[in-house]
């Protein structure tokens, strides 16, 4: 037996029963968490051009826009996602060697269970079945030291669900599986050097071409089956040999998942929370600030500390600031909040900001790095002029699975970005309706959501 027909087998056997009470609850908090960071990133520019590229080529009105409108499901499902992880403020998955964002499969979730009319329940078990396909391949298969992004795994992730909420039986699964895998491998220059749009649009290109993928194999379009440990697959030409018995996986990684408490990259998470704990405590200013030092895990050093992923201190981007380790330490200690507000272009290229972001020193620590990923250690020192040293060290931070946020911490962050745009009353409505997803419809859900425009 190849290894998509024991993936695609996992696939197919996995039931709502399947998941345990506690993966349930994760699983409605993280739709939760993904649908308020979509509502707060539909005034971006950036969504508002992918708008007008969606309404320009169209297709089939199957499918819900998040914000009102239909398009074709592949369409909603690149559409959808981008909302969803255009802010960067949506759910990780750290491994020793690999960091992904497993929320960004529930943009095709969403496209395919609304084609089927599938209802809350079958939304969570393909939930459940992409979370648990792309968290596991991140443990066992990590591509980012190859130079691949972590969209290559997404590529199953996505098809995983799909095909889970499209109901597809085995060998479509297959296909599907097949179909994505060989076709979607994404490369890493899309998070380093300078950064660019691409990194919040990867996945949900990912998510466009293995819906696609996934209704190909519906079709009956057949693709690679040998696409893991065939001559020149993913094993040999990117990953390496790997083994993962599918027969025994459950569907309880996404309890391990993470969720953000600022809306910056997952890495720097329990650094803000050290420096905004110490600027709470001491009320400190900006201009009293002399220098910052960040000590942190290595991981967080080369992706947005200046170490092997480029300099992190020429910021002009709202992409290269919420990827940059000096920045979001800087305008922490400024602004006492890191939220969408802090990457709008103006505040980006305020003085204060870029001025002090040259001063924050980050560096790693051998130690701290030893214990990733099961902690985020770090430690900021903030020196004043006045010669007073502030010191704080962090182990997580509120969103770490160690200190999980609960239903109203999330709902909490889902009403400070969503009051603004959609206003309290259908905030509620949506709140209450991801509360019950168990006892509504996939186009129920959907109807709330293309409201408030």
């Amino acid at each position: 037996m190849s290894v998509s027909e024991e993936l695609a087998s996992f696939i197919v056997k996995a039931s709502y029963d399947d998941l345990s009470s506690e993966a349930k609850t994760q699983l409605k908090i993280r739709v939760l968490d993904s649908l308020g960071c979509a509502i707060g990133a539909a005034d971006a520019d950036v969504i508002r051009r992918l708008r007008q590229h969606t309404d320009d080529f169209g297709g089939r009105e199957h499918c819900t826009l998040i914000g009102g409108g239909r398009s074709a499901p592949d369409r909603a499902a690149f559409y959808n996602s981008a909302l969803i992880r255009y802010l960067d403020f949506n759910d990780s998955y750290l491994a020793k060697h690999e960091t992904c964002h497993p929320s960004d499969n529930l943009g095709a979730i969403l496209a395919a269970s609304e084609y089927v009319r599938g209802n809350g329940k079958d939304l969570l078990t393909a939930m459940g079945v992409a979370y648990q396909v792309q968290c596991r391949l991140s443990d066992e298969a990590p591509v980012r030291a190859k130079g691949f992004d972590h969209a290559t795994q997404g590529a199953y992730a996505v098809a995983a669900g799909a095909s889970k909420a499209l109901g597809l039986n085995l060998e479509q699964t297959v296909n599907a599986l097949a179909i994505s895998g060989a076709a979607f491998n994404s490369l890493r220059v899309t998070r380093t050097g300078a950064l660019s749009n691409w990194k919040g649009l990867a996945y949900p290109n990912t998510a466009f071409g293995a819906v696609h993928g996934s209704f190909l194999a519906m079709r009956g379009i057949t693709g690679p089956r040998e696409v893991f440990e065939g001559n020149k697959g993913f094993m040999e030409a990117i990953a390496g040999f790997f083994h993962i018995d599918w027969s025994k996986e459950d569907m309880e990684r996404v309890t391990r998942t993470i969720l953000k408490k600022f809306n910056a990259e997952i890495h720097s998470q329990s650094a803000l929370e050290g420096i905004l704990d110490l600027k709470s405590s001491h009320g400190f200013r900006g201009e009293e600030i002399a220098n910052i030092e960040v000590e942190v895990f290595d991981v967080a050093y080369h992706i947005i500390g200046g170490g092997e992923e480029g300099d992190k201190t020429a910021v002009h981007t709202k992409e290269e600031a919420d990827h940059s380790l000096p920045y979001l330490i800087a305008v922490a200690a400024l602004d006492g909040q890191v939220m969408p507000e802090q990457f709008r272009l103006e505040r980006i290229q305020r003085w204060d900001v870029q001025s002090l972001l040259r001063r924050v020193r980050v560096r790693p620590n051998s130690a701290y790095s030893d214990r990733f990923p099961s902690k985020l250690q770090c430690r900021t020192s903030v020196t004043l002029h006045n010669g007073t040293v502030l010191v704080k060290e962090k182990r997580d931070y509120k969103g770490f699975y160690t200190n999980p946020m609960n239903w109203d911490d999330v709902a909490g962050k889902f009403r400070h970005l969503g009051n603004r745009r959609i206003g309290t009353s259908l905030c509620s409505e949506i709140i209450d309706a991801v509360a019950g997803l168990e006892a509504i419809s996939t186009e129920e859900l959907l109807r709330l959501l293309a409201l408030g425009t």
